[in-house]
């Protein structure tokens, strides 16, 4: 994703400015060790199951004072610095859209993405 793209993209909707103050951005990205032992991870493979991320993204969607979510979830074998997961939540306070964007990568990372690092 590029995120600089889609902001201006989402700046384009004619009813932005009336819905948006704020826009929270998750990038997540490999890292070269494991969070379990630490041990050097060379590779992270994932699978992403897009029916369960569209159906998270509805829920949170309908949230209080949530404009817009768009996420890109990448399946595939990933090198550490590759970039797997995109998040992005536009909507009117942040009250509203913290919790959001926390929640929903919580749920995104436990129910719909499974991953496997492999090890040196």
């Amino acid at each position: 994703m590029d995120i600089s793209k889609t902001i201006a993209e989402l700046k384009k909707r004619a009813d932005f400015t009336d819905n948006v103050g704020m826009i929270l951005i998750h990038n997540g990205t490999v890292r070269n060790w494991s969070r379990a032992d630490r041990k050097r991870v060379i590779a992270l493979e994932t699978r992403v199951d897009p029916e369960k991320v569209e159906k998270l993204r509805q829920q949170y969607l309908a949230q209080p004072g949530i404009y817009e979510i768009i996420i890109e979830a990448r399946s595939g074998r990933f090198q550490p610095g590759d970039d797997l997961l995109f998040i992005l939540v536009a909507g009117d306070l942040r009250e509203h859209i913290k919790p959001v964007l926390s929640e929903l990568l919580d749920r995104i990372k436990s129910e719909a993405i499974t991953k496997q690092e492999v090890c040196a």
